[in-house]
């Protein structure tokens, strides 16, 4: 009895502290209180995160991957929200274990119940086993493995090897919604216990010329021998099979060909049928499905459209090679001629840069125009892009632009847009807030 009182009397310290702590950083401007008030909170009652899940009425779906989760987790919040439904989101994409409490104790009350149907959190993936220790989710989406920050996750072949050991954990009622175009994700789908679901593409017309440079998983996860691929829609995600022992694609649970797509990029159409194959298992109907595609509004940063002095502006997060030549290819497109690339190397992006050489940034250089280069690292990006050139291109078709100061990118890149076409800008994800705090004003975190 004792300790139960004392639990209850942590867990309200703990909800209190958090809101105060919400609502000075708000009223000081200081971000948007989407990781703090967690951090703090989690101190004073560490069971926080599987106290505050637990509560929910419907369910928990987590979405996991090195590309694409903010989008996804945005398209299935709408879809769920447009049926009534109640939705717990970290929207502002603070992915770790001190931002998946905050974004729920935002829905709690001050003695921490919470009144939300649906809880959608999007999950670092170096993250997402020690979450499942805690949490029971409904469904799992698991949206693509790639190497992102070296210097802090190594390879993903160690990812996928815990996410598998971690999810085979679950109750065999847990929906797994893996992609299957990825090897190493068809893989883990085909050796859970759990009931899982695949989502890829059947689109050989949208298959690449070539293999790119960022490839990560194109030897079979269970031989070793190298795949056969009939051909790649992006990395190594495409059609494939092992000539040794057999191991092939997982078969579709969607017809890929049947449905549109949400924003610019083919990446966005596996983000788009991710999250429609989701709300399918929770029961919201096509009809509603097919509407809230057709009126999507990108979650910021990712294929954010706005306007500024006149000019179009769409802002394409980069912060890895796959989703940095994804972005180029997006670019390519689409009509303009001006793209500014900003590169950090804050702990955010991950510190090692050297993954800019992995990056087909030759197709960009190859199409001309002005690229404007800043960030931390500005004088990297420059030397990747002259590397670029190799000849290929002549120094008038290319007007390279360096400058230190991201204020002052920006004004230069606005002033070379002619009118009538579209600013890209491809920063990385310390960049993108910088950048969107710059353009509107506001800070995100």
């Amino acid at each position: 009895m004792k300790n139960q009182l004392l639990n209850k009397l942590r867990l309200g310290l703990a909800v209190s502290v958090a809101k105060t702590v919400t609502s000075l950083v708000r009223i000081l401007r200081l971000g948007a209180a989407s990781v703090l008030p967690g951090e703090i909170a989690s101190r004073i009652q560490p069971q926080l995160l599987e106290k505050l899940s637990s509560q929910v009425v419907q369910g928990m779906i987590l979405i996991a991957g090195t590309n694409g989760k903010t989008t996804t987790s945005l398209l299935l919040r709408t879809m769920l929200e447009r049926k009534g439904y109640r939705v717990a989101h970290n929207a502002t994409g603070a992915n770790l274990l001190n931002g998946l409490t905050t974004a729920l104790l935002e829905n709690t009350n001050l003695f921490g119940h919470l009144t939300v149907d649906y809880a959608i959190l999007e999950v670092d993936e170096n993250v997402l086993p020690k979450v499942l220790s805690s949490l029971q989710p409904k469904i799992i989406l698991c949206l693509n493995l790639f190497r992102d920050q070296l210097d802090r996750y190594g390879e993903v072949d160690i990812i996928n090897q815990r996410w598998r050991e971690a999810i085979a954990t679950l109750p065999l009622e847990t929906i797994v919604i893996p992609n299957a175009d990825d090897p190493t994700l068809s893989y883990l789908g085909q050796h859970l216990p759990q009931q899982v679901l695949f989502f890829g593409l059947n689109e050989p017309e949208q298959y690449l010329d070539e293999i790119p440079h960022a490839v990560d998983s194109i030897y079979c996860p269970n031989c070793g021998h190298a795949l056969i691929y009939q051909g790649v829609y992006l990395s190594h995600l495409g059609d494939f099979h092992c000539p040794s022992c057999g191991f092939s694609k997982g078969k579709l649970a969607l017809d890929s060909c049947n449905w549109p797509q949400i924003l610019i990029g083919l990446y966005n159409k596996y983000n788009t049928l991710a999250a429609i194959l989701a709300a399918q298992q929770l029961g919201v109907d096509e009809a509603s499905i097919r509407d809230t595609i057709a009126n999507f509004h990108a979650a910021f940063g990712r294929a954010e459209e706005l306007k500024v002095s006149g000019k179009q502006v769409r802002i394409l997060l980069s912060k890895n090679p796959v989703g940095m030549n994804e972005t180029i290819r997006a670019v390519q497109q689409v009509s303009g001629q001006t793209t500014l690339l900003v590169l950090n190397d804050r702990i955010p992006d991950g510190t090692d840069v050297s993954w800019i050489w992995d990056v087909d940034t030759e197709k960009l250089v190859e199409q001309g125009g002005t690229l404007i280069v800043s960030g931390d690292r500005v004088y990297d990006m420059a030397l990747r892009l002259r590397y670029s050139q190799n000849g290929n291109c002549p120094n008038n078709h290319l007007q390279l632009i360096i400058k230190e100061d991201l204020r002052d990118a920006i004004a230069t890149a606005l002033e070379q847009t002619p009118d009538g076409e579209t600013l890209h800008i491809l920063p990385t994800y310390s960049a993108m807030l910088e950048v969107r705090e710059v353009l509107t004003g506001r800070k995100i975190l």
